[in-house]
């Protein structure tokens, strides 16, 4: 008698569509902080994602992420499961079609640094060749055994990170890669000066922030592995970004006199990546710390982009390279003694978890750097990776797409 899907595979398939639905939410977030006449360049900058790099990971992605015979410790061979052949026929698809989710948000994310100055044929070319190189590698260090797990090289020596959902993999390694394609590019035409740049529809934003904190809890409690495990996770999910928007706003109130609907949804979005790595191994007041500290730090790490004269569009490096540091290495501090590990510093585990964090993170940042750095150095200077100054100033949405995302009617008293 057939007995039908088990209670995992239901749960895997579910959490699978939260996090794919996060990647439009993402598009929805993005477009509504870009100006009007690029809203739809921004839309589809997430949207192709999902079809570029959910072909890639089928066809090679997921087989240089997981399979055994690595090279360097850094990634598996793509040939072992191409196009998911070896796993045709076994449930091992659920964990393919899981983990491809991962990779299109990944990527899907680092657009935001170059809005409004990108060309969408050049990213089209990027997306396959960034998961190829960076994601995959990065993944497969982490998770799959690799250079960075309890059995790599890097691991044995400095100990094993904990990145449960994502700290290191997807949220430091995007947020580097954005900010390195956002000295590639350069500043925009107007950039702090012009206030055409400002968010051109704050609903939008808070609807896409709202999407994805629903998301988040695929992509967080996707992978628990018990009752307990997944309540630990679905609370630290709901309470960091709940802490991290409170304190974001409150730093709001005291610099500029006044909060906004723009840093709640930010803060949102920054609670619920520190929380991604720690989620499962940190307690609910750990989650509360971090989300409280993470409000502070991502509010006031806006501001350097215009310091230090980098042009990242619309704060991925504030939101999620940021972010993503605070939540990794607060498990040095936070993280909960367990069976794999003595727990953080505040845990009485000594410096031994800071430090494995630490190194990971830095092994995350120069990946990501170098990586990008080559991609996005050799697409500018072979295909142009930037629009000229005349199609950026009119807007991406004509010259890219021959389309327009709003259309306002003529309107006349002389007629009646």
């Amino acid at each position: 008698m057939d007995e039908g899907l088990s209670a995992g595979a239901v749960w895997t398939i579910t959490a699978t569509a939260l996090i794919l639905l996060m990647t439009p939410a993402l598009a929805f977030f993005y477009a509504g902080m870009t100006r009007v006449r690029s809203t739809l360049n921004m839309l589809m900058m997430s949207v192709v994602s999902m079809g570029i790099v959910g072909v890639v990971w089928i066809l090679w992605g997921s087989s240089m992420a997981s399979s055994d015979g690595a090279l360097f410790q850094l990634l598996g061979s793509p040939f072992a499961d191409f196009g998911a052949r070896a796993s045709q026929g076994t449930d091992a698809l659920l964990g393919i079609a899981f983990n491809a989710a991962f990779a299109i948000v990944t990527v899907a994310i680092i657009s935001g640094s170059i809005a409004d100055r990108a060309r969408f044929g050049a990213w089209c070319l990027f997306v396959p060749l960034w998961v190829t190189f960076a994601y995959a590698p990065l993944a497969y260090a982490v998770w799959g055994g690799g250079l960075l797990s309890a059995e790599g090289a890097i691991g044995r020596w400095a100990g094993e990170a904990i990145d449960f959902a994502g700290g290191t993999v997807i949220h430091m390694n995007a947020g580097m890669a954005a900010l390195v394609l956002a000295l590639v590019l350069g500043v925009r035409h107007g950039f702090g000066q012009d206030p055409d740049q400002r968010p051109h529809n704050l609903p939008l934003v808070m609807l896409g922030a709202a999407l994805l904190w629903v998301g988040w809890f695929g992509f967080n409690v996707g992978a628990a592995t018990d009752d307990v495990q997944a309540a630990t996770i679905l609370v630290n999910t709901l309470v960091c970004p709940a802490a991290a928007m409170l304190t974001w706003l409150l730093t709001e109130r005291i610099r500029d006199g006044r909060p906004t609907t723009f840093g709640a949804a930010s803060a949102i979005v920054a609670g619920l990546v520190a929380i991604s790595p720690a989620c499962a191994d940190v307690d609910a007041l750990g989650a509360v710390l971090i989300g409280l500290v993470t409000g502070v730090a991502s509010a006031l790490a806006i501001g350097l982009k215009y310091r230090l004269n980098y042009d990242d569009s619309l704060d991925v490096v504030a939101v999620h390279l940021v972010s993503g540091f605070i939540g990794t290495v607060a498990l040095g501090f936070l993280a909960l003694p367990s069976e794999a590990g003595a727990g953080g510093l505040f845990y009485g585990g000594g410096l031994a978890q800071l430090w494995a964090q630490v190194v990971a993170t830095l092994f995350a940042w120069v990946w990501s750097a170098a990586v990008t750095a080559v991609l996005g150095v050799a697409i500018h200077r072979t295909v142009g990776f930037r629009v000229p100054e005349t199609v950026e100033i009119d807007g991406l949405d004509e010259h890219e797409h021959a389309e327009s995302a709003y259309h306002f009617g003529s309107f006349s008293t002389a007629v009646r």
